[in-house]
């Protein structure tokens, strides 16, 4: 039996996630100093870990609502409110996911018809076009450029729009390339979504996470686009808590019905203790947050300084914990430079490719381990770089 051909097609389509694929060849070798994985290198914060095990002690075990726990969804409506300038009714416009992952893959489910298109900056996260695809969407990359900071402008967005343009799908602060969005750019794409009927759905996962005093604005807060807006959040990065698979997704009643009704069949409910944790991250969890951020900043000074006296230029991000140096004057491409660095090096870090096509010609280096870990692997790019150029 040719169990090949019983696969759905559009399954089979997709492919392989490009970091997971790297990783394996990563996880197959000895002593390699990683910048690959977006995952903070600091442990979750005792009391948030703690709250976690009291769940357990206390015998939190069963099942919660399939929108979550009733109190979590009263401190997500506080934090929100508090932090990006935006309303949610706890008990009609808010539902805890597995993950921002899942409640992307909700809100996609909910909303798209087979042939229905999604616009989405690239480079961006790897999820996006598969999860579009998933959800029998149509995705629709927009580019971002170097020389605008990896921003997606409005003008670059309008180019993209079609009759069949029905959600448009952002990251910001962003993974791969560490880019933000000014509040002025916002205004201008939110004045397309609404001339154009789009629903949009943000996320801000890193928004915690910015630097150089720079301020975080959330879409959903601008004028007319709460009511045409998923506000997508978690604990994952800014509270490392990356294990504890909890998102959340903030919407309008109805859309959060809709993302309900998948959810409940497909997952039920997100984990409990993990929701307990959650409780205690928004309750205590901020003097954490700013702590980390200082050391991902001063980690992000080191080592685009490091990249931009090697000659490979890169920018200045905003936000997240990565950066996205230019690596086209090696010679080199993108899978090239990252497989000869980790061959000869033993340095990994991910091409740009991973991250849609417009990533060519950039690796994607992520700056959540330590700056010890950060410095010698910068030395040893050094090295990399200068045999290549000889």
């Amino acid at each position: 039996m040719n169990l090949t051909n019983h696969i759905a097609s559009h399954v089979r389509g997709i492919p392989r996630s490009g970091i997971r694929d790297f990783f394996e060849i990563v996880q197959s070798m000895q002593d390699v100093i990683s910048l690959g994985i977006g995952e903070p290198d600091f442990h979750t914060p005792w009391r948030i870990r703690e709250a976690a095990i009291y769940s357990l002690e206390r015998g939190h075990t069963g099942y919660t609502s399939n929108l979550g726990l009733p109190k979590l969804r009263e401190r997500i409506a506080q934090y929100v409110s508090k932090h990006f300038r935006v309303g949610y009714d706890p008990a009609t416009e808010i539902i805890v996911t597995v993950g921002v992952s899942e409640a992307i893959d909700l809100a996609l489910r909910a909303l798209l018809n087979p042939g229905d298109e999604v616009l989405y900056h690239e480079p961006c996260y790897v999820s996006y076009n598969p999860s579009v695809v998933l959800a029998h969407g149509v995705p629709v990359a927009v580019p971002t450029h170097a020389a605008d900071n990896f921003r997606m402008t409005a003008e670059e967005l309008a180019k993209k729009i079609t009759p069949r343009s029905k959600v448009l799908m952002m990251n910001f602060p962003c993974n791969p390339t560490g880019a933000t969005q000014t509040r002025e750019e916002l205004e201008k794409i939110a004045r397309i979504c609404i001339e154009n009927n789009l629903v949009v759905l943000t996320d801000e996962i890193y928004s915690e996470l910015t630097y150089d005093g720079a301020t975080h604005t959330s879409i959903a807060s601008l004028p007319g686009m709460r009511e045409r807006t998923v506000f997508l959040h978690g604990f994952s990065k800014a509270f490392a808590m990356t294990g504890f698979r909890i998102g959340y997704a903030c919407a309008p009643a109805p859309l959060t019905e809709a993302m309900m009704r998948v959810h409940q069949y497909a997952i039920l409910c997100a984990n409990t203790m993990a929701q307990d944790a959650a409780i205690e991250a928004l309750e205590s969890g901020d003097n954490d947050v700013a702590m980390m951020r200082k050391e991902y900043e001063a980690r992000r000074n080191f080592i685009v300084r490091s990249f931009n006296d090697l000659g490979l230029p890169c920018f200045t991000p905003l936000g997240a914990f990565y950066v996205f140096p230019d690596i086209r004057s090696t010679g080199l491409t993108s899978r090239e430079f990252s497989m000869g660095l980790l061959e000869k090096k033993k340095v990994a870090c991910v091409p740009g490719t991973a991250f849609g096509a417009s990533g060519e010609g950039h690796i994607r280096c992520s700056y959540a381990t330590s700056l010890e870990k950060i410095k010698i692997a910068m030395t040893r790019i050094a090295e990399f770089v200068a045999e290549v150029r000889k």
